[in-house]
């Protein structure tokens, strides 16, 4: 009896546990590695406003530590983003490009904070068309004081001091605050400009010049010397395979992308992108970021 009931389990268990390992299997066999060779270009995308730095800092960081990738490919498609962000990857992509040749590839966008991300890489490959440059800082500060006026809403602040609640949206900025928030900026676009002609090898005089904000084709960014040449992603690819030295066709390996867990499911990457876009703006007014208008 025991025998019996010990293979009904068994067949049991066979006909359940098979056909689920056999799609976990089928599932990850292509990211098991069998055999590894140092032929690798590591891809790392920027995509949309840039605010969280921590995806493209862990994914350069792992390609920097893998002995199996040659060079990166850094692909931009982006206005710009957070100073803060901008300049984190930044300086990983400065600290990645002194240990291994770091390509970056921009697509239709690449401007602002999305230019000052990149502008440490080893070589800069654009297309005619891109919209690049906009070496500037921008902050955006609501005054909703009309509007509160209307509604009849008022609002009591109290402060430790002058300029704690500076951008207050329920009333004009004064003229001390304003003068504070300007020397922030200007102090914000120095870094912008000191990073940029360390980046590029370039005099700052030579970033300065150009750095009022304008929107630059890649065509005119190659005339600057913001960039190194121009081309598609392809191109991008093969340059990174001739200064990794890479013999034969190498092999691209994309950075994995992190799950952003029930916000994602309920939203879907496009509606995430859109939260996104609204909510980064109220909560990093400061920034780095092409405005071509709304």
């Amino acid at each position: 009896m025991f025998k019996k009931i010990l293979k009904l389990f068994l067949m049991i268990a066979f006909v359940v546990l098979v056909p689920f390992a056999g799609l976990y299997l089928w599932l990850l066999a292509p990211q098991w590695e069998w055999t590894k060779e140092p032929n690798r270009i590591g891809v790392v995308e920027i995509q949309g406003l840039l605010s969280d730095a921590r995806p493209v800092l862990e994914s350069l960081s792992d390609f920097r530590r893998d002995p199996y990738v040659r060079a990166l490919v850094l692909r931009v498609e982006s206005p710009g983003g957070g100073v803060g962000a901008s300049q984190e990857v930044y300086r990983e992509v400065r600290r990645t490009a002194m240990e291994k040749p770091v390509v970056a590839s921009f697509g239709g966008i690449a401007a602002s904070g999305g230019y000052y991300a990149a502008a440490a890489a080893t070589y800069i490959i654009a297309n005619p068309g891109t919209l690049t440059g906009s070496i500037g800082v921008v902050a955006h500060l609501p005054n909703l004081q009309g509007l509160f006026d209307k509604v009849g809403y008022r609002t009591v602040t109290i402060k430790s001091g002058q300029f704690k609640d500076v951008g207050n949206p329920g009333r004009p900025l004064t003229d001390d605050e304003m003068a504070l928030l300007q020397e922030t900026i200007e102090g914000m676009h120095g870094q912008f400009i000191r990073d940029v002609a360390e980046g590029r090898r370039l005099s700052p005089d030579q970033i300065r010049a150009i750095s009022d904000g304008r929107v630059l084709s890649g065509e005119k960014a190659l005339d600057l010397k913001l960039v190194d040449a121009l081309g598609n992603f392809q191109d991008a690819v093969n340059k990174a395979k001739e200064l990794g030295g890479i013999a034969g066709e190498p092999r691209l390996v994309y950075a994995e992308k992190k799950r952003r867990g029930l916000l994602r499911l309920l939203l879907g990457a496009t509606g995430l992108k859109v939260l996104d876009q609204v909510l980064d703006p109220v909560l990093c007014p400061v920034r780095y970021e092409l405005v071509l208008g709304h």
